[in-house]
């Protein structure tokens, strides 16, 4: 243990483990055992145990999201994006999820020595465009070179500000029995992008990331509605730890149906071959909506005008039944629980 100039007289919790695992930061019970620990236990203010994607603060009167990211994804380059346009991506989104406006985002880089400059150039300039499709700045930012063999090529950290709209107030504890649960369209595209480029792995088609900017889809849905509850980007942990966190923060049940979830053909089989869940893969394009039941339909039809909403689906439903938990009534007509994965089935996916 280092050995401070001064001592807060706090003694060392008991841990189930010793050092920090992968699987700490794979989205699930691991991960939010470490948060609440660790960091909840010393950082714990209201702001930060609302437990949202982004803080939501009031500077001057002026109600703002504030959120911050790091991006360590393996491959740096995969089909469908880089882990440049993923940092951009991920940010406004989790943004554009608490009900704001992305305005303005920074930018820290952890470069390898060696790492080729056409590469650094390839992944800034999608970062470029990926901001120019979401409509943000990147406003300021640092760079930090380490040694050969003391990084892994390029890690980026990013901070988002937006402007929350007005009259948007969104939590988990706004969730009533009844309010339907849409996603915006096919989900694990992103987990099997990256785990078929990592490995080698080829399929009869290839599949791309959905790794894309949110924002333009949410502001759509939250214009033609104020019955939103909930929304967030269900990445590391896939729909299922996104639900179960908002099943234990609001108390309520949720019941999904595995025929309505839509995922490509080839994405699932991909899954079956590889012995993975679909229901835990991270998704990078993906939005989860609770929404009142009376304006399930209209949010539906507005989302499937926009591109990025082709294939949006009413999956499920808030219960008050099974508190706490996620239950899925599956293809024979069974229901089983879907819980929180302990780990992440693939590291290193965002």
């Amino acid at each position: 243990m280092a050995n401070y100039k001064f001592s807060l007289n706090c003694p060392l919790p008991i841990f189930d483990y010793k050092e920090i695992l992968l699987a700490h930061g794979g989205g699930g019970t691991l991960s939010r055992k470490l948060l609440k620990d660790i960091f909840y236990s010393q950082f714990g203010n209201p702001h930060l145990l609302e437990e949202m994607d982004s803080a939501l603060i009031n500077i001057n009167s002026e109600r703002i999201a504030f959120t911050t990211d790091s991006y360590v994804v393996n491959p740096i380059f995969f089909p469908g994006g880089s882990i440049g346009d993923l940092a951009i991506n991920g940010t406004v989104n989790d943004l554009a999820v608490c009900g704001a406006i992305p305005k303005y985002i920074s930018v820290g880089f952890i470069l390898e020595e060696g790492l080729p400059l056409a590469d650094l150039w390839e992944i800034v300039l999608s970062m470029k465009n990926a901001a120019d499709i979401a409509g943000v700045q990147i406003v300021t930012g640092d760079t930090k070179v380490v040694d050969r063999g003391k990084g892994d090529k390029i890690f980026i950290n990013t901070s988002g500000i937006g402007e929350i709209v007005n009259g948007v107030e969104l939590s988990p504890v706004k969730c009533k029995p009844g309010d339907k649960i849409i996603i915006n369209g096919r989900i694990a595209e992103h987990g099997i992008a990256i785990m078929a480029s990592r490995e080698g792995l080829e399929f009869e088609s290839e599949i791309e990331s959905d790794t894309a900017a949110l924002n333009k889809l949410i502001d759509g849905v939250l214009k033609s509605s104020n019955q939103v509850r909930v929304m967030r980007d269900p990445t590391r942990g896939g729909v299922a730890s996104t639900l179960n966190e908002i099943a234990d923060k609001a108390s309520v049940g949720i019941k999904i149906y595995e025929n309505k979830i839509p995922i490509r053909e080839d994405v699932n089989s991909a899954c079956e071959i590889l012995g993975l869940d679909p229901l835990y893969i991270a998704n990078e394009g993906k939005a989860i909506i609770i929404i009142a039941a009376e304006d399930a339909a209209k949010a539906l039809e507005e989302m499937r005008l926009n591109e990025l909403g082709i294939y949006s689906a009413i999956i499920g439903e808030v219960t008050e039944d099974n508190s706490g938990m996620v239950i899925m009534e599956t293809l024979i007509g069974t229901s089983r629980i879907v819980d929180m994965i302990s780990g992440e089935q693939l590291p290193r996916i965002c």
